[in-house]
């Protein structure tokens, strides 16, 4: 149990705040404002971390799949290449899992969850199994350990410099501390803001309590990103979009196409939450042998991918943001077959990732929404840009469950081009969201409403 779970607060208990149970006067107190400030000066060592955190699984990638076969004596990277990879990854994240506190943090078969900071002893498992997962080249994105050891370490920061405080005002440092962490990952602070927000549920007065300090130390946050990215020139693996095809106005064809995207990503996202629990619920009990086996399959099926369509395994590994871009802009050089195969290949790989190692659910999700996008605009009547963003919008509304972050994750993405194509959006987005609930089974009675189609607490 975290530290948080012992204090019975998680982020939505923050929402009370430090000076009582009502949220305007937590609003005036100068116990809140001290929080505040702590809340921005944290954010500079957290969004640091960050930063450090997504430089090193990014240079991790490239010595495990670009330097190592060379120092081997290899010419480039054989095709068989990631097998041993996998494996080994399966193999370490079933030993944080079994062997660590925190069973390897947040539980990725369940969508994306904030159901309260870890405390000190889980964050050494948590670092351990991201990194593992991510570098080696489990189909899962580094958001959802971002998050939990933002706000793990806040959470210990907390504790120890602010002396006299409660449980309420540390889960708000917490949750500030995730805002920190996870803002620039996606391009924006506000993005990282709507996503935390929605995930929590917190509404009404008692929102600005929370979004407040969250979103100044997602600022801050984001100014050390970009500081961090001028004077190491390293850059990190944050998701942005280079510039696009242009785009028309939407038609009424698009509008019609957005419905049936909409209800394609609802089928797409069920099958793979469905497919994903219930390996996960075999997997549980047998880690340290299945993991490794899961880690193979993954494998697999880049190599079938590029062997089927002669291009690079990698599309099919890893979490897929550095790669949206690049098949969007040049989406003429993927055959219809190939796309097809992409798509089977990444979604299989991406059940078996979310039920064997530890990471986000969230930019596989982007990815192979902008995939169907990028295949439906071979079909009349669909632009490039707007099928695309159709396909990502509806198809992380299918699997994280949260409406709102899916229609700003489509449409900020596409930059000037978000607004116009941001009505075939809405549209995707809502029947995505609408046919997930229906196409969920039914909870037991009692139980949270948030269980499906997700966001899930584990």
């Amino acid at each position: 149990m975290s530290e948080q779970e012992q204090d019975g607060a998680g982020p939505g208990g923050a929402a009370d705040g430090p000076g009582g149970t009502d949220p305007l006067a937590t609003l005036r107190s100068t116990r809140y404002l001290v929080l505040l400030v702590f809340a921005g000066l944290l954010g500079v060592p957290l969004a640091a971390g960050a930063y450090g955190f997504l430089a090193l699984v990014k240079e991790l990638q490239h010595l495990c799949f670009a330097e190592l076969p060379g120092s081997l004596g290899f010419h480039g990277e054989p095709p068989w290449w990631p097998l041993p990879l996998l494996a080994v990854a399966g193999l370490l994240v079933a030993a944080a899992i079994r062997f660590l506190p925190g069973t390897g943090g947040h539980e990725p078969s369940q969508g994306l969850a904030v159901s309260g900071a870890p405390g000190a002893r889980e964050l050494p498992g948590i670092l351990l199994a991201a990194l593992v997962s991510l570098a080696l080249g489990a189909v899962i994105g580094p958001e959802a350990p971002l998050i939990a050891l933002g706000g793990g370490v806040a959470m210990l920061a907390a504790r120890l410099l602010v002396r006299g405080a409660g449980a309420r005002a540390h889960a708000l440092v917490a949750a500030s501390g995730s805002f920190a962490a996870v803002s620039a990952l996606l391009g924006s602070p506000l993005l990282g803001a709507f996503l935390l927000m929605e995930v929590v549920g917190i509404g009404g007065t008692a929102l600005s309590v929370v979004l407040l300090p969250g979103l100044l130390s997602a600022g801050v946050g984001a100014l050390v990103f970009v500081g961090f990215d001028s004077w190491t020139g390293l850059g990190t693996d944050t998701l942005s979009l280079p510039d696009l095809p242009p785009v028309g106005s939407p038609s009424l064809a698009e509008l019609g196409w957005a419905i049936v995207v909409g209800l394609a990503a609802a089928c797409a996202g069920a099958g793979v939450r469905g497919l994903a629990k219930a390996l996960r619920a075999r997997v549980a009990p047998r880690r340290l042998l299945l993991s490794p086996l899961l880690g193979l399959a993954v494998a697999a099926l880049a190599i079938a991918y590029a062997q089927g369509s002669g291009r690079s395994s990698s599309e099919v590994l890893f979490s897929g943001q550095t790669d949206i871009g690049p098949l969007i802009v040049h989406a003429a050089d993927h055959t219809v077959g190939a796309l097809l195969l992409l798509l089977a290949c990444k979604a299989l790989a991406y059940v078996a990732s979310l039920a064997a190692f530890r990471g986000g659910p969230v930019f596989p999700a982007l990815f192979l929404g902008a995939a169907g996008g990028v295949l439906l605009s071979h079909l009349p009547g669909v632009q490039l840009v707007a099928g695309a963003a159709m396909g990502m919008g509806a198809m992380t509304a299918a699997m994280l469950g949260l409406p709102m972050t899916a229609v700003l994750l489509a449409t900020l993405l596409m930059a000037k081009d978000g607004l116009t194509v941001m009505p075939v959006v809405i549209v995707a987005v809502v029947v995505s969201h609408v046919a997930s609930i229906r196409l969920a089974p039914p909870r037991p009675r009692g139980a949270r409403s948030a269980e499906a189609p997700a966001p899930a607490a584990g």
